[in-house]
């Protein structure tokens, strides 16, 4: 700073200031101090600044099967939303998904000297593994359903499974069969008992719902044995993944969609749109529940409202495409 002082003509406050953002400086002398460390490539030590403001503008980001859209999106939205809030973010993405996981990722963070924490938890262990755990660092679950004292942000998943089944039951199906997630998925978990209760408050049968693992050939296995069925007119599928293979095996049996059996997902993943025909979906809205997250966090972080457990949830959307129609 005192080489970027003397080139620029100024005080090393003055550069401090500069590089801060501080409004109380001349643009022209803001631009001789910005050409200075252009011409000497200077870098701040981002090291030895934490070290005197105490915080290294870096929060931790703990996520599971990042494969997956669900948690990709989620980590991404994260992502952007504390790149546009000022800070860096450090991912840990585990396999294991069990206390002694959890607690590794968390003190690797820890270690790192991250600001806070957010944790991506879909999964009922990972959400009681995260409600277990003695943690003073600032922590936000993503999902997470009843993560201890641990702040939640989530998709109402529960609402999204009751949109996607009243909209067949609007349009004039008796009911609707269900291809649910994984069991251990908390989302999976919300989507089916929206779908139950839309039909039992509507008199409706609610059929088994068939398993399902998220994959387009976990649907598509699915699709093949309802197909074979005579009464199947609706189907609430718990992912747009899943609903692909549904889509793929209709084809191969002569089922037409929607004429013969209307299909809804779940996601609105960017593929769905073009699927043949294009996928009637609930949408997640990803990047709200980034900001939501990290605003959240932030909030902890600064010291306001810091004991106060926050539960943000985010509702899911409709969307309307070619794969549903009146029975």
């Amino acid at each position: 700073m005192a080489d970027v002082a003397k080139e620029a003509g100024v005080s090393h406050q003055t550069v401090s200031r500069v590089l801060n953002e501080h409004p109380n400086v001349r643009s022209e002398t803001r631009a001789r101090v910005m050409e200075a460390i252009d011409k000497l490539g200077y870098r701040r030590n981002l090291v030895a600044r934490a070290l005197v403001t105490k915080h290294s503008r870096t929060l931790g980001v703990v996520s599971f099967d990042t494969t997956l859209y669900g948690p990709a999106s989620t980590v991404y939205g994260i992502e952007q939303a504390a790149r546009a809030a000022g800070y860096f973010v450090s991912i840990v993405s585990l396999k294991s998904i069990d206390r002694a996981g959890v607690r590794d990722a968390l003190d690797y963070l820890a270690d790192q000297g991250v600001d806070g924490i957010v944790v991506v938890a879909p999964q009922r262990s990972a959400a009681q593994a995260l409600a277990d755990l003695p943690f003073d660092k600032p922590t936000v679950a993503v999902e997470g359903g009843e993560a201890g004292e641990v702040s939640v942000v989530c998709v109402d998943q529960y609402e999204g499974g009751r949109q996607a089944t009243g909209h067949l039951l609007d349009l004039g199906h008796e009911t609707v069969w269900h291809i649910r997630g994984p069991s251990d998925w908390l989302e999976a978990e919300g989507r089916v008992a929206g779908w139950r209760s839309v039909l039992e408050q509507a008199g409706r049968p609610a059929p088994e719902p068939l398993a399902g693992d998220w994959s387009p050939r976990s649907g598509y296995e699915a699709g093949r044995s309802l197909a074979s069925m005579k009464d199947v007119t609706a189907v609430f599928v718990a992912n747009d993944q899943m609903a692909l293979g549904v889509l793929r095996a209709f084809t191969e049996r002569g089922v037409r969609v929607p004429e013969q059996v209307s299909v809804v997902g779940f996601d609105d993943i960017p593929e769905s749109e073009f699927f043949s025909p294009p996928l009637t979906t609930i949408r997640q809205d990803f990047g709200a529940v980034g900001r939501h997250s990290i605003e959240v966090l932030l909030r902890q972080i600064e010291g306001q409202g810091s004991h106060e457990r926050e539960r943000l949830v985010v509702p899911p959307v409709v969307v309307r495409r070619a794969s549903t129609a009146r029975r």
